[in-house]
C-alpha cells in the first residue's frame, strides 16, 4: 500500500511560484510513475504532468516551460515546481502513483492506483 500526501499549496499572485510536494509512505520514487493532476471548480480533472519510474517527464502543453517535476530519492518525495503562475492554474492539485519501471507516463487518471488528498492552489490576478 502506498500513501500519498500533497503539500505546498496556497495563495499566490499571478507570475509567482509555488512548489508542491508529494510525499509517499512507501518507497516509490524509483519504482512508481507519479502523475500530477488538477481540478478547477466546475471543471473536469486534468493531467498536469508526470514522472516515470525511470525519470522521464511529461507535461501537458499549457504548463510546458512553466512547471517542472522532479523527485528526491532520499526523501521519497516528488515535487511539482510551478512558476509564472496564471489565474487559470487555480485548482486543487493531486498527485497519483502507479507501479512502473518503464519510461511510460500515464495521462489518464484511471491508470493510477494511489491518490493523495489534494492541495489547493489559488492564483490571484
Amino acid at each position: 500500500q502506498v500513501h500519498l500526501v500533497e503539500s505546498g499549496g496556497g495563495l499566490v499572485q499571478a507570475g509567482g511560484s509555488l512548489r508542491l510536494s508529494c510525499a509517499a509512505s512507501g518507497r516509490i520514487v524509483d519504482s512508481y510513475a507519479v502523475g500530477w493532476f488538477r481540478q478547477a471548480l466546475g471543471k473536469e480533472r486534468e493531467f498536469v504532468g508526470g514522472i516515470s519510474g525511470t525519470g522521464t517527464t511529461l507535461y501537458t502543453d499549457s504548463v510546458k516551460g512553466r512547471f517542472t517535476i522532479s523527485r528526491d530519492n532520499a526523501k521519497n518525495t516528488v515535487y511539482l515546481q510551478m512558476s509564472s503562475l496564471k489565474p487559470e492554474d487555480t485548482a486543487d492539485y493531486y498527485c497519483a502513483a502507479s507501479w512502473s519501471q518503464s519510461d511510460y507516463v500515464a495521462e489518464f487518471g484511471g491508470e493510477y492506483d494511489y491518490w493523495g488528498q489534494g492541495t489547493q492552489v489559488t492564483v490571484s490576478s
